[in-house]
């Protein structure tokens, strides 16, 4: 009974006597704490990570009715609209030309795309001192980034090219109903947009 104690004992010794003493830390530089040094938001959503913060470059009156959200990296300006609360305006600046974002819009709700002789037969609507085009579809709505396909939508928006090669679009997509009661709006709302740089 002894022996398997004193054995016990010298193991626990031996394992004490082999851990190494920690090495000490010795810091030698240090740098002032910048705003990206803030405790990072776990649940924070990707438009909250990656949020652009400057200004945006192009401003507008919120129409009557449309509820004003923060900007994103991608919507300079971004509302809501409609009684279901499922309408959605926003303001970019898009790479690309004219052409290539009204067929990029119409491939979400599997419009056939058009030519340039096409895109020289849709509306003239003025935005932003600019000659934009009007741009209309509806149909099932397949807005990308892995979100299924919404029914029953419509799209009415405007794109146009600024004399610096900017591509300015104004988009608005929700159930049909509410868009075709909401264009008049969003024409005088695109109308009214201006650059602030």
């Amino acid at each position: 009974m002894k022996r398997p104690a004193l054995l016990l004992f010298m193991a626990l010794g031996l394992l004490v006597s082999c851990r190494e003493k920690p090495a000490e830390v010795t810091i030698t530089e240090t740098r002032p704490l910048t705003t990206k040094d803030t405790t990072p938001k776990l649940d924070a959503t990707s438009d909250q990570r990656f949020r652009d913060a400057k200004p945006s470059p192009v401003q507008g009156e919120t129409p009557v009715g449309w509820l004003k959200l923060p900007a994103t990296q991608m919507r300079l300006l971004n509302y809501r609209f409609g009684e279901s609360g499922l309408g959605e305006v926003w303001v970019s600046v898009s790479s690309g030309s004219v052409l290539d974002n009204v067929n990029r819009w119409f491939g979400q709700f599997d419009v056939e795309k058009l030519d340039a002789a096409g895109l020289a037969k849709l509306r003239r609507v003025p935005m932003a001192g600019m000659d934009g085009v009007w741009v209309e579809a509806e149909g099932d709505y397949a807005g990308g980034m892995g979100a299924p396909a919404r029914t029953g939508y419509g799209l009415a928006g405007v794109v146009a090219i600024d004399p610096h090669g900017r591509i300015l679009t104004v988009k608005m997509v929700g159930p049909k109903a509410e868009v075709a009661a909401t264009k008049s709006v969003l024409e005088a709302f695109a109308r009214d947009l201006r650059f602030t740089e």
